[in-house]
Formats: structure tokens, C-alpha cells, sequence
């Protein structure tokens, strides 16, 4: 009886990981099919935007949005009538920011979040200040980069 119970567990074994396998073998393609594939983001060191400073001063905001790589970046004149530029997403729950020249400040309006025109936070949950991007404006094209203008 002992040598067909050991017969019988060796088969149970080899029965359950079989299907186990050929379980795995139809969920594994079907995981990777539903996954997104993982990209990089495109390495910019700078970025040429499609406007101008024109375009900029006739928006009622006085500020436009632009993409550099996945983030989105948000461009407006500031009081000393300078182009600033920085992310435009909320360091709170990542809610798009707007510029209100009324108030003198970029607003999340998912919170009531408040940023200074130089991206510091004011008042609200937002937790950090907004990252800031170089600017530079030759020949009426303006050139955004990483980092603090």
C-alpha cells in the first residue's frame, strides 16, 4: 500500500504541475498583450516652440501650453512683461495649472492651489513648487530648456 500511495503522489505531482504550466502557458501571452510596452522619453535638451511672443500677448490668459516630451509645460508674461516658463502640472494630484494675471499667480483649480509666478508655492496642498524651464527668445522664436531661467 506504501509503494502505491508514493505512486499516487508522484503522479498527483506531476499531474498538477502540467497544468499549471500549461496554465501559465496561456496566461503569460495574454498579460504581455494587455501590458503596455515600457518607452523612454525622448532626451530634449531643448525644445523650439510653434509660437511666438505675439501669440502669447493676444491669448486672454496671456499664456500658452506647449508638450516637452510627456510633461506638459505651460509659457506666460509676467508682470516685468519677461517670458516664464514651467511645468504645468500640480505638484498636488497633478491637475493642470492656469494663469490668472487678475490674481498674479498660476491656480490649480482642482484644490485651490496657488503658485507664485516664479512656480513657489502659496497656499493650498500643493506640497513643492512647480519645476521652472530656461527661456530664450532669439529672433522671435522662443527656445524652452530644463532648468531655471
Amino acid at each position: 500500500m506504501s509503494e502505491e500511495k508514493s505512486r499516487r503522489g508522484f503522479l498527483e505531482i506531476l499531474l498538477g504541475s502540467s497544468a499549471v504550466m500549461a496554465l501559465s502557458a496561456v496566461l503569460y501571452p495574454i498579460f504581455k498583450f494587455i501590458t503596455p510596452p515600457k518607452t523612454a522619453e525622448a532626451n530634449l535638451s531643448q525644445l523650439k516652440l510653434s509660437f511666438t511672443r505675439a501669440e502669447i500677448e493676444l491669448e486672454a490668459q496671456k499664456a500658452k501650453y506647449f508638450k516637452y516630451g510627456k510633461a506638459l509645460g505651460i509659457i506666460f508674461i509676467n508682470e516685468k512683461n519677461q517670458l516664464k516658463a514651467m511645468d504645468a502640472t500640480c505638484t498636488h494630484l497633478d491637475c493642470t495649472v492656469q494663469h490668472r494675471p487678475d490674481l498674479g499667480i498660476l491656480w490649480c483649480s482642482c484644490h485651490n492651489g496657488r503658485y507664485g509666478l516664479d512656480g513657489t508655492n502659496i497656499s493650498g496642498p500643493p506640497p513643492r513648487p512647480l519645476s521652472t524651464y530656461a527661456v530664450k527668445e532669439v529672433d522671435d522664436v522662443i527656445f524652452v530648456s530644463k532648468g531655471d531661467s
